[in-house]
Parts: structure tokens; C-alpha cells; sequence
């Protein structure tokens, strides 16, 4: 694998790009430009332009999340050549630069993979114990990973496995020939270039390497065709703790509260914090898009840091528009400033505190989804439903934000449903693999099926998989799970086998 490289591009090459990128983006409109999402992600064909190769590996895997990031590291303990292209500076996406704390949890049992296991127990080498017993959050439960020990922890463990990371480095095509991907077309500081692999994993979140390979995907709900509403999180330092959970409960007397105990416990807007967020909104200091939705936790390992699970940007944002993105970032840190002036000036606790760390991209919880083999719905959920071909399990709830579905019905204590691989892999395209929120699902499933473990079990399944599918020289969307060996696969289904 080249390690040191120049990526030289010819002045007639350069223009080439240019002009594709100028037709694909731009309509040539006078005053604002109305480009739809569609349009912008279009793939441009790059068959023609002699771009410079950086390395030939065995699997590229296009984003850095809590995903991509399994993906990577599984594929290279399997043997695998491998290259993570993130396009910022940190892995571990919405975990590590979306300040999404805690982890959800499945609900299900036994449902940790190694992979999982494994970051827990470095986690707890670190001095973080990220499943604490002592440690109730009625509302949120989960593993908690701070994300700057995290960062550190990916980092470690891809450079142990031998991981090549490109960083800061931007996925902006693709090369498909007969229905395999050839290269993926990266953007770097040095200029355009491509990487060549056998496999390509999708972990971009937005099925972004899927649809410019050609992937069929929907977004929205098919209800409203409105995304899912994004979040823009942060956090805030010079927290006293113990003021304010005396407050809390023993002034308000919220339930939530009362079920948390120090040094860990969290509030939310509940039926006796409401009336005090209200009042904000009263006296002009809040707005009623505010108040939507709050709720604020102490981080294990940062005290007197809370995370603030807020604001939830209005609906009329959508994470499939970049113009609508870009305008939410700004909409977003007014109300952030709103809310954390509000706290600091009316919340016992909050006198001396201030915004320590703003999320350096936007909450989104859904944007494009794949159409794959298998298409998952709420069925899959409620039928709690089983595969052959499982590689995870989860029993995680149908977690809608402003959308009106019956979805009161869940799973009891004990049960759950599995995500099968044909759910990862596409008819169109052989040789790629898709994980995280923008798997084969439709709007109500993908609401469950989104949340970190659930997504790190299926980057850890994937890696296995492409390994299996090079080994045996079978294509990657027709690898049969249950046909690898048990002691290969990250997850076996007892029950189905």
C-alpha cells in the first residue's frame, strides 16, 4: 500500500472535473440557487479522467462512524488490506463528533458482539467504566463512552490492526463498471485522486457511496416525506452538580430525577420541568421551538459536565437538503445560545457554567436509505422476527421524533428481532456492502434498527463477510452468513441454525 504519494492532475484532466462538477451542482439560475439533494449527489463520470491511484486495497470502507469504524478494524483481523476514508479528523461519527452520549441500549439480551465488547473493555482500561451499575439514567441507559477517550481508542485499535486512515478526505464519486465498484473517488489537501479496492463498504450515514454507484434508496417518511429532525448537541462545563440535582428533586420533585442518583442522573422536559421551560418561553427568553424537546446528562469521567441532548431542530430542516443542512447549523447555535443563557441565568447549577464543546456535525437521526435484498419494516419489529443469515439483534424502539405512527406497542422484556445480512447488500452492485442508519429499511424500521451498538455489530459483520466473500471468490451480496463458520461470525443465531 503507497503510503507517501503526490496526486498530480493534468490541467485537462482538472477541467474536465471541473466542468462536471460545475453542470452536476449548478443550474444556472440568477439569485438563490435551487438544487435539489438528488441532483448534487449525482455521480459524475470519471471513466475518462486519469486520476492517480493512492493505493490497492482489499476493502475500502467509506466513512469513519461508530460503523465504519468496526467495519474496518474486523476486515483487517480477518487478513484484509484495509483503508477507512473519514472526512473528518476524528472517528467515530455521531459518537465522538456529533456528542451523541450515551449509547442506546438494544433492550435485548445478550446482544453485544466481541467488537463491542472489546471498546467497553478499553473503555474501562482508560478509567471509564461505560456500564456502570451504580449508575441510573431511567430515560437513557446504555454505555456510556466519552468521546475524547473514544477518538483515542479508535485510533489505537485501527493502528493496532493495521488500519489505514485517511482523514480529513472526502468521498465525491465513484467508478462502476458492470455492476461492480471499481475505485472510489476521494478529494484530499493534495487534490483528486482514487482508491482501488476488491470490496467497498458503505458507512458514510447517507448512502453516499450507494447512490453514486447507482443504488436505488428512498429518504423521509413515506407518510410526510419529511426526514427524521435533526439535533445539534453540546456540552456544558462549570456545571455544580450537586446543586442542581438537589433542585431537581428535592424542590421539583421530578420522577426522572428521583430515579437518578449522583454522580450520574439526568433531567429531561418532563410533566414537572415543563411549567419552568415555559416560563422561558414567557418572558421571551425561549422560543416554543426551544422547548421542543430537552434533556441534559452528566458524562461519566468529565464532572461537572453535562451533555445536552438538545436543541432538536425544527422539522422543516431536512438532512437530505445540503442547503436546508447548512441553514439548520446557524438556526441551531441561536437556539443552543438561547438554551444554555436560559440555564446559566435561572437553574441552580448553571451560575458559573458555559458551552465547554459544541457537536461538530449536525444529530441526524435518518436521511437516504438502500433498497436491498431483504427491505425491512415495522414488521420485522413487532413479528420479532428471525434470520438464517443474522448478524445482530436488537430490541430497541420504533424512536420517532415528530411523526405520527402507532408504534405503542413494544417489545417485552426479553424478546427481540434480528437484522439479517441480505439487509447490508444490494442486487446492483457485488462487490459492496452497507452499514449503519442508511441500511435496507424502511422509515419505522430504520428508526430502530439506528442506534450505535446496533450499528457497530453490523460494521463488525461486514468486515467478517467481506473476508469470507475474498477467501472463497463468492461476490459480497451473495455471501450466505449462516454459511460461514460459527467460529468465524461475530453473531450466531442459535435458534434459526
Amino acid at each position: 500500500m503507497t503510503k507517501n504519494f503526490s496526486i498530480p492532475i493534468s490541467r485537462r484532466d482538472f477541467l474536465k472535473l471541473a466542468g462536471l462538477t460545475a453542470g452536476a451542482i449548478f443550474s444556472g439560475t440568477t439569485g438563490e440557487k435551487k438544487v435539489s439533494a438528488s441532483s448534487a449527489a449525482k455521480n459524475l463520470n470519471f471513466s475518462d479522467v486519469n486520476l492517480p491511484t493512492v493505493c490497492d486495497a482489499d476493502i475500502c470502507i467509506c466513512g469513519g462512524g461508530s460503523a465504519g469504524t468496526a467495519a474496518a478494524v474486523s476486515a483487517a483481523r480477518n487478513g484484509l488490506k484495509t483503508v477507512l476514508i473519514e472526512r473528518g479528523i476524528v472517528l467515530g461519527g455521531q459518537q465522538t463528533q456529533g456528542l451523541v452520549y450515551p449509547c442506546m441500549p438494544t433492550f435485548a439480551p445478550a446482544s453485544d458482539t466481541p467488537y463491542i465488547s472489546e471498546v467497553n473493555a478499553r473503555m474501562r482500561k482508560n478509567g471509564v467504566e461505560p456500564t456502570d451499575p451504580e449508575r441510573t439514567m431511567p430515560t437513557s441507559g446504555g454505555a456510556c463512552y466519552q468521546p475524547e477517550i473514544l477518538a483515542t481508542i479508535y485510533d489505537e485499535i485501527c493502528a493496532e490492526t493495521g488500519v489505514e486512515i485517511f482523514y480529513n478526505t472526502n468521498l465525491i464519486g465513484a467508478k462502476v463498471e458492470e455492476g461492480k465498484i471499481i475505485s472510489a473517488v476521494i478529494q484530499t489537501i493534495e487534490g483528486f485522486a482514487e482508491v482501488r479496492a476488491k470490496i467497498f463498504v458503505d458507512a458514510t450515514g447517507d448512502a453516499l457511496l450507494s447512490r453514486f454507484s447507482g443504488v436505488p434508496v428512498a429518504k423521509g417518511s413515506e407518510k410526510s416525506g419529511k426526514n427524521q429532525p435533526m439535533s445539534f448537541r453540546f456540552e456544558m462545563g462549570g456545571v455544580d452538580e450537586k446543586k442542581l440535582y438537589r433542585y431537581i428533586v428535592n424542590r421539583l420533585d421530578d420522577e426522572v430525577g428521583r430515579e437518578s442518583k449522583l454522580p450520574y442522573f439526568e433531567f429531561v422536559k418532563s410533566e414537572t420541568l415543563t411549567p419552568f421551560f415555559e416560563k422561558g418561553v414567557a418572558s421571551g427568553e425561549l422560543t416554543s421551538e426551544d422547548i421542543v424537546y430537552i434533556q441534559a446528562m452528566t458524562i461519566v469521567g468529565k464532572p461537572g459536565t453535562l451533555s445536552m441532548n438538545c436543541p432538536e431542530l425544527p422539522v422543516r430542516f431536512g438532512a437530505t437538503d445540503f442547503f436546508s443542512y447548512s441553514r439548520a447549523v446557524s438556526y441551531g447555535r441561536v437556539m443552543m445560545r438561547r438554551l444554555a443563557n436560559f440555564f446559566v441565568k435561572n437553574m441552580p447549577g448553571f451560575k458559573k457554567a458555559y458551552i465547554s464543546r459544541e457537536a461538530s456535525i449536525l444529530g441526524v437521526r435518518e436521511s437516504w436509505r438502500i433498497f436491498g435484498k431483504y427491505y425491512m419494516t415495522a414488521e420485522d419489529y413487532f413479528g420479532k422476527h428471525r434470520f438464517p443469515d443474522a448478524i445482530c439483534r436488537t430490541a430497541y424502539q420504533i424512536d420517532i421524533h415528530d411523526e405520527k405512527l402507532d408504534i405503542s406497542r413494544k417489545l417485552k422484556k426479553g424478546d427481540y428481532y434480528e437484522i439479517p445480512y441480505r439487509a447490508l447488500v444490494t442486487n446492483e452492485i457485488e462487490n459492496l456492502i452497507v452499514v449503519g442508519r442508511c441500511i435496507s429499511a424502511n422509515f419505522a424500521a430504520q428508526a430502530s434498527v439506528r442506534i450505535q451498538p446496533t450499528c457497530m455489530s453490523m460494521g463488525e459483520a461486514a468486515g467478517i463477510a467481506a473476508a469470507w466473500s475474498l477467501q472463497k471468490k463468492i461476490p459480497a451480496n451473495l455471501v450466505e452468513w449462516d454459511k460461514i463458520p460459527p467460529e468465524k461470525r461475530s453473531y450466531i443465531n442459535f435458534a434459526a441454525n
